[in-house]
């Protein structure tokens, strides 16, 4: 803050005793060293106040760039998402019955299905149970 050196603290020391005498040049050097801390202690405050509005301008600032950049690439977004949206198209809705035809080439129009259900005979079932019983 100030440079001052011992050589010039003790010319001042020397004016001092000289200029106020040796009765009341402790009382000045301890009132001066009061007026001092106290001025350090106000340009420390201060310097702390706009340090901090500093660091609270600048948390704001980047606050704002993040949400511009943010708004930014939802849009972004926005802009790849709707078109491919548009361009779908409706998908028709997929049937549970399929059916498999031959081609209907030959002049008499028989059409061959695959029959996909199973039959099962249940009195020829119930003979054989009845005739495995029986051996027994």
């Amino acid at each position: 803050m100030f440079d001052i050196g011992f050589s010039e603290l003790l010319i001042v020391f020397v004016v001092g005793l000289l200029v106020l005498g040796p009765e009341r040049l402790p009382h000045a050097a301890k009132m001066a060293g009061l007026w001092i801390r106290k001025i350090k202690r106000s340009i420390n405050t201060v310097q702390r106040e706009i340090n901090a509005q500093l660091d609270q301008e600048e948390l704001q600032q980047k606050i704002s760039e993040t949400n511009q950049r943010l708004l930014k690439e939802e849009r972004t977004i926005q802009n790849t998402i709707l078109p491919i949206a548009e361009k779908a198209p409706e998908e028709a809705p997929i049937e549970t019955n399929t059916r498999i035809d031959t081609p209907t080439n030959s002049t008499n129009n028989d059409q061959h299905t695959i029959d996909t259900s199973a039959t099962t005979d249940t009195s020829a079932t119930k003979d054989k149970a009845n005739k495995h019983n029986a051996d027994m």
